[in-house]
């Protein structure tokens, strides 16, 4: 550690001490075994960087994973009885030192900005191999210490790797301190699903059933939102009159009291659950099994998400429907995956509506020839874009863990 770098990190640990505090390393204990933290700046992370360690855990059982958010982040929406997340403590050298002696991670990678001097320079003291991905020129320096100089560069050389996301981020860094041949650009982890199949002679028989007629499927409807759908299918109906929708109730105690509000209104419909018939006159088909969906998903051209159009909604995921090839339609409250969505609407791969006209107008222009095959074409480059990064970053950390292992092995 040269001269300048001591002189500037110990006055900055000076001037951030505090005495940690029992929950600073979380309630917790360390897994025995092999250890990677992946700290996640922001929940919108979330779900890509958990698909990641799955895929990371399945090349390499036995691993096991420590996931963080930022000092004092609400964990409500965060937590999940398979991937825990714990705050990180607060920027204190104390606290940074004691959460590293209670986890002692074989190796860290950090998604995001808002770097914490004090942590990441402590873990690149103690030995801890470092990789920073989407970075950002974000450092989350303590108050009381901001002006100590070059605390930039000082925490982003305890990198290895250093990937951003866009050449203005990597410039930035660079100017910051962060070495050149350390930064590069590349995508940011995307969610790469893994997609169960269906059995075929089931996807043969029900495309013979449905005779050649144009279908969508409206998914995840709330009761709130069925008037609208069934609206939209009405309108959508003047147009392409052979139209037969797939409908998907969220709520499968929907599914008896919807079909005699359909006969109602002069809707021919077919209760799939029950072993109904499609026939030629069939207007609407229920159903209410999730697991369904991966053969409506492959058969529709067209997929409505629901839990998106009325206000008070958070949406569903719409990973599945665009991996399987359907075109995405969806309402405007899809804030619960809202990162998503924005990459498959800058990307022509969804489209959003707001009021059961938008809906109908939707479908009879992506039921056209060739329109909604250009959108899944879209969705599908979206989502597997990332696979290759991902491959790509489960070797690296392989090679990093093994690498720990051997220079264990040799003390």
């Amino acid at each position: 550690m040269s001269r300048q770098r001591s002189l500037s990190l110990a006055a900055y640990r000076v001037l951030s001490w505090g005495v940690p505090k029992p929950q600073d390393h979380g309630a917790l204990p360390r897994p025995e075994g092999e250890l990677l933290w992946i700290h996640i700046a922001g929940r919108h992370r979330l779900r890509a960087a958990n698909d990641f360690c799955r895929r990371l855990q399945q090349a390499r059982p036995g691993l096991s994973i420590l996931r963080t958010a930022p000092p004092g982040t609400d964990l409500n929406d965060w937590n999940s009885d398979d991937a825990p997340v714990v705050c990180l403590p607060a920027e204190r050298t104390g606290a940074a030192r004691s959460f590293l002696d209670h986890w002692r991670p074989d190796l860290g990678l950090w998604v995001g900005g808002g770097l914490m001097p004090n942590l990441v320079t402590r873990a690149h003291d103690a030995g801890i191999p470092l990789i920073l991905l989407e970075a950002e020129p974000d450092i989350r320096a303590a108050p009381a210490a901001k002006w100590v100089p070059d605390i930039a560069r000082h925490t982003f050389d305890c990198f290895q790797a250093i990937h951003a996301t866009s050449e203005d981020a990597a410039r930035q860094i660079r100017r910051l301190g962060g070495a050149t041949n350390k930064v590069s650009v590349s995508p940011p982890l995307r969610i790469n699903p893994t997609l169960q199949s269906w059995p075929e002679d089931e996807l043969i028989e029900t495309t013979h059933a449905l005779s050649g007629r144009p279908i969508w499927l409206a998914a995840w409807v709330e009761p709130r939102e069925v008037i609208s759908v069934l609206s939209a299918h009405r309108q959508a109906m003047r147009m392409l009159p052979r139209l037969a929708m797939i409908l998907h109730v969220s709520d499968r105690g929907e599914v008896a009291p919807l079909r005699r509000r359909l006969e109602d209104m002069d809707l021919r419909c077919a209760n799939w659950e029950n072993g109904d018939p499609i026939e030629d006159m069939t207007q609407v088909i229920l159903c209410d099994d999730p697991e369904t969906l991966g053969l409506w998903y492959r058969l529709c051209p067209v997929t409505f998400l629901g839990r998106s159009l009325e206000l008070g909604s958070a949406g569903c995921d719409p990973i599945t429907a665009t991996a399987l090839g359907s075109a995405v339609i969806h309402g405007p409250y899809v804030n619960h995956h809202q990162d998503i969505y924005d990459q498959l609407d800058n990307a022509s791969a969804a489209c959003v509506i707001r009021s059961a006209t938008e809906l109908g107008d939707a479908l009879v222009d992506l039921l056209a020839p060739d329109r909604a095959a250009d959108m899944a074409l879209a969705g599908w480059d979206l989502v597997t874009e990332g696979a290759p990064q991902v491959d790509t970053l489960i070797d690296m950390v392989q090679d990093q863990l093994d690498k720990g292992r051997m220079d264990d092995a040799s003390t």
